[in-house]
């Protein structure tokens, strides 16, 4: 089940971020509000179509890629399941 995946790979998340990588308050900050929305998306089981949370997903991880590269990979899993559940 998609929903299930993601639920998992936004706790994969969080425990990257648990342990503190080398990240800016900034960087953090938005990488928990990125979490917050999947989370509510997740919640409202809604089925429409909003790219917009998923075009946020896609600009974190060009923005994490080269500095990141495991907070990048989960999140292209991330990207991943949301695409699956059409969102």
């Amino acid at each position: 089940m998609p929903a299930r995946e993601l639920q998992e790979q936004l706790n994969a998340l969080r425990e990257q971020l648990d342990q503190n990588p080398p990240l800016s308050e900034e960087e953090r900050a938005e990488l928990y509000e990125l979490m917050q929305q999947i989370e509510l998306k997740l919640e409202l089981e809604t089925k429409t179509h909003d790219s917009s949370l998923a075009d946020g997903v896609n600009l974190a991880v060009e923005r994490f890629e080269v500095a990141h590269p495991t907070i990048a990979a989960t999140l292209r899993n991330i990207v991943q399941s949301l695409v699956s559940m059409g969102i």
